[in-house]
């Protein structure tokens, strides 16, 4: 049930204000929006509000809005999308994508403001632990000090990832201090990624610096900066072969947001700050059928003065559904692999 809220709190925030961003430039703009919806299939609300329908449908991975004249076959007025001049519907077709990159400012500033910024203690100390992790399986408890792994000492958090090297599912004896007792708990390391490395789920004591108002406002901005250049990188690294392609799906997502929290709150905001960043960068990429190449069409218009033929835009977004669904299958199926 926790996955499950959370997943529809992340999705739901951060799709509604990626849909907000165009919205509320379309109508600065003079367009007309006939409908703003959040989610996709049959609607489970709809209420209409001036010339809007506003709705919330069933499946919440999405949303749209319904910009009039956007479809060159439907008839054109004064308020109609494609009647607009070019910087217009740049700023509108743009703005979901900068929306998402405020809300990342907005919830990372909230969070060093409200929490300051955690950073691990060096103490091998247990500070939280995941849900049916090795860890948790072993009856292994917060603020215990990890003392041994396999016969051999513990004595900073980095010993911990040291001494598990090689041993995943395989028993590994634990001696931990709880209370001031040791005790020794039998656990099974899992395998993490493609490289093997062993894991028992457990994250270290959080130290906390505070931020004033101004310093967490800073802060946010450096954060979403840096945030947003590691994206950037890495994807070009994805790119050009580089680096493995790591995809998640919508149920990858979903464990995700689960398990952030299950660690608190605050892990669920930075999460949801870091996914807003990724939709945000992920819509600006230039292909057909997202926010990019739809501004990628819009700067070949404005250059040229020139709309390119309705048969070439419906190529064009037809090629960009087939690469979106091949993608999300890819993902998808990733995803189930996993499980």
């Amino acid at each position: 049930m926790l996955t499950i809220v959370a997943t529809i709190f992340v999705f739901g925030i951060i799709v509604f204000i990626h849909e907000f961003g165009h919205f509320i430039t379309a109508k600065a703009s003079g367009m007309r929006v006939d409908e703003f919806a959040i989610g996709f299939g049959p609607a489970l609300v709809k209420v209409q509000k001036g010339e809007t329908l506003y709705s919330i449908r069933a499946i919440p991975l999405g949303g749209y809005n319904k910009i009039a004249g956007m479809d060159p076959e439907e008839p054109l007025d004064d308020r109609s999308f494609l009647n607009k001049p070019v910087w217009k519907r740049f700023i509108v077709i743009a703005a979901g994508a900068v929306f998402n990159f405020l809300l990342a400012i907005v919830i990372f500033f909230i969070v060093y403001a409200t929490y300051g910024v955690q950073t691990p203690s060096k103490e091998p100390i247990v500070g939280n632990m995941m849900s049916n992790s090795p860890a948790a399986m072993a009856h292994m408890e917060v603020n215990d000090r990890i003392i041994s792994i396999n016969g051999k000492p513990v004595a900073t958090w980095t010993d911990i990832s040291k001494q598990l090297q090689g041993t995943a599912n395989t028993v590994v004896p634990v001696v931990i201090n709880r209370n001031g007792q040791e005790q020794e708990l039998s656990v099974i390391p899992t395998q993490a990624g493609n490289e093997g490395r062993a894991i028992i789920g457990i994250n270290p004591v959080s130290l906390v610096q505070e931020f004033s108002i101004g310093e967490s406002a800073v802060q946010a901005l450096h954060t979403t900066g840096y945030v947003l250049v590691s994206m950037v990188d890495g994807l070009w690294s994805m790119i050009t072969g580089t680096t493995n392609a790591e995809l998640a799906g919508p149920i990858g997502v979903a464990q995700m947001a689960g398990q952030m929290a299950e660690n608190g709150f605050m892990y669920l905001l930075q999460f949801t700050a870091l996914l807003s960043l990724n939709l945000g960068v992920i819509n600006l990429l230039p292909i057909p059928a997202l926010d990019g190449g739809h501004l990628i069409v819009l700067l070949i218009e404005g250059i040229t003065r020139r709309r390119l033929p309705v048969k070439a835009l419906q190529y064009i977004q037809m090629t960009g559904v087939i690469i979106l669904v091949l993608l999300f299958v890819y993902a998808t199926t990733h995803d189930i692999s996993r499980l």
